[in-house]
């Protein structure tokens, strides 16, 4: 079972991407549950990558909009592989 994770509206959030557990596994956010796997787009309002998922200094980054609508992370080559990002 995936963490639903709250992210508050105004704030960063850094995802450390750089452990060999995350390659093949790039981390995203959609307002669609299960994101482009669930027939919605990726969500890039705020959001900031930087190299590979799986190698050195990779990360995903997100400064949450004010009235941001409720987010799903997922990864982007696998089906189910995600959960819900609350913004309260």
């Amino acid at each position: 079972v995936s963490p639903t994770l709250s992210l508050a509206e105004g704030s960063t959030f850094r995802f450390d991407q750089s452990d060999s557990s995350n390659s093949g596994h790039p981390l995203r956010f959609s307002t669609t549950a299960n994101g482009t796997h669930g027939g919605g787009s990726e969500y890039t309002t705020g959001v900031t990558t930087s190299g590979t998922a799986g190698q050195a200094g990779a990360y995903v980054q997100i400064t949450v909009a004010n009235s941001a609508p409720t987010l799903y992370y997922y990864c982007t080559n696998h089906s189910g592989m995600g959960g819900t990002a609350n913004t309260p």
